[in-house]
């Protein structure tokens, strides 16, 4: 097994993604090198791969924010497209749905991506959401690795720790290829 290499110029696009690296690695290689530093995880790796493979620096992407009318929100208001996550709405939400209201990331994907529906039905969704989590129906993004590989650690490992689940995480994203937990990732707690 190949030890993971130094994030640096010397790297190739291939050998890079074949390893894992947390983000405040990738930024820092960003601003060392010139580079835009913003954007998620996914949009800065493939922003240095190609930095890597040609030389050549991708410009940010553009934000796309635009700023919510003043019009007051109810249920029948229509969602509009390139919703922004507001205290506005979050007000709205925590009216409607309760004190304990929070954007996690699936709402916000919902909101984003059912432009033209209602409020109504922003708030069904949110439960639906809810529920949906409490019975392990919901995905984990592929930037969340570390989320992922706990998740299907503990999965697969009833009564380990979590002290364990770092152990093996910590033992893993150091390997060649994917991250997600195997049975053999258990060896490092030997």
């Amino acid at each position: 097994m190949r030890e993971r290499p130094p994030l640096d110029t010397h790297l190739d696009s291939r050998t890079f993604r074949d390893f894992y690296y947390l983000k405040e690695e990738l930024v820092d290689f960003c601003r060392k090198n010139g580079l835009p530093a913003t954007g998620g995880k996914i949009e800065i790796t493939d922003r240095i791969a190609c930095f890597l493979d040609t030389g050549n620096v991708l410009p940010a992407s553009a934000s796309k924010k635009k700023t919510v009318s003043s019009q007051s929100i109810d249920e029948n208001t229509i969602i509009e497209p390139d919703f922004v996550c507001s205290e506005k709405h979050r007000t709205f939400f925590k009216e409607h749905i309760g004190s304990s209201f929070s954007f996690n990331v699936a709402f916000q994907k919902w909101l984003k991506s059912n432009a033209g529906k209602t409020y109504r039905e922003a708030i069904a969704a949110y439960h639906q959401i809810l529920e949906d989590k409490k019975k392990g129906k919901t995905t984990i993004d592929k930037q969340f690795e570390y989320n992922t590989y706990i998740r299907d650690f503990f999965a697969d490992n009833k009564g380990k720790s979590l002290k364990d689940a770092i152990k093996c995480w910590t033992y893993k994203k150091q390997l060649k290829g994917h991250n997600r937990y195997e049975k053999s990732d258990l060896s490092a707690l030997e």
